[in-house]
């Protein structure tokens, strides 16, 4: 059975408690937002992917082109000394890794020719960064002191089950305690990751399966919060592995991408979800427009401790 857009209907039976929302930014149509970062003092960083963009956000919900990269850009993560750290591809489709300064700065940090699709990203240590390759069924390491880029995990469960299929596999990743969950939505799996004193992986195992999470975020407690793209919601998954749906399409979270939690005093119980309309699987009303929109959920974030 699926349902009317012809999705296998994996949510269909799970609980709905909506958390209070509010869209504080919009942007056009067929805008496809894809992540965000949230500095100390609430401003909000968006990846405008199509475009190349990153778009600052203050908390009243004022926009600014903060930087462009000459192609596209996909995940993003906050660095030690304020400024942003940013995968994506080059003017010439090759894999790149980018600086950007506190002023918007744009730098090459370095290339990665034998990577394939690099997304969703997030800090290891104060210098180092792992990045998904959503299409190779890898996780990257990034030094950003050492400008070097290797291969931390290849993984058959990292991988697509069909390499003609256009959904990304690895996806999203968050180190929550000693374990690295990383979302593989082309197998429509979460999964988790054994992370050792000295950061190295261990042996993947499925923590959820049947669940289509793009990226996502934890809070103090463990619960996870993600986001279900083309099922346009945001799912609760508890550490006892059920889940919940906390945001539907009246939420303003078509197209749901990715999720980050408030860091300044005040908005650390929020998430902030950004969405892209429906790009890649329109709702029978057509795409819209896409949003960054918060989510009242009542915990604390899991503190992504660099700077």
């Amino acid at each position: 059975m699926e349902n009317s857009a012809g999705l296998p209907p994996i949510y269909v039976d799970k609980p709905i408690e909506l958390a209070p929302s509010k869209v504080i930014a919009s942007f056009p149509v067929n805008t496809f937002l894809e992540n965000l970062a949230i500095a100390p003092d609430g401003t909000i960083f968006v990846t405008n992917h199509e475009v190349g963009q990153i778009v600052r956000i203050s908390p009243d919900g004022n926009q600014q082109i903060h930087a462009t990269v000459e192609g596209k850009v996909s995940g993003l993560a906050l660095t030690a000394n304020g400024g942003l750290v940013a995968a994506g591809w080059n003017a010439d489709s090759i894999p790149v890794v980018s600086l950007i300064a506190r002023e918007g700065k744009v730098e090459t940090l370095l290339t990665l020719p034998d990577a394939i699709f690099l997304n969703g990203m997030t800090p290891l240590s104060n210098t180092q960064y792992l990045a998904a390759d959503s299409y190779r069924g890898a996780i990257w390491l990034i030094d950003v002191a050492q400008r070097r880029g290797s291969i931390w995990l290849e993984h058959p469960m990292l991988a697509r089950s069909n390499s003609e299929n256009v959904i990304p596999a690895a996806n999203g990743l968050k180190r929550f305690g000693d374990f690295l969950y990383v979302s593989n939505t082309e197998k429509m799996l979460l999964l988790r990751i054994p992370v050792d004193t000295a950061d190295k992986p261990g042996e993947p195992e499925i923590f959820v399966e049947q669940t289509n999470i793009d990226d996502f975020a934890f809070d103090v407690e463990g619960n996870l919060y993600g986001a279900t793209h083309i099922y346009n919601s945001v799912v609760r998954i508890a550490s006892d592995r059920t889940t919940t749906i906390i945001a539907q399409a009246e939420s303003g979270v078509i197209g749901s991408t990715a999720v980050a939690f408030g860091q300044s005093d005040g908005d650390c119980t929020a998430i902030y979800v950004v969405t892209n309309g429906g790009m890649f699987l329109p709702p029978p009303t057509g795409v819209v427009p896409a949003n960054v929109v918060r989510l009242e959920v009542g915990k604390a974030g899991y503190p992504l401790d660099i700077w």
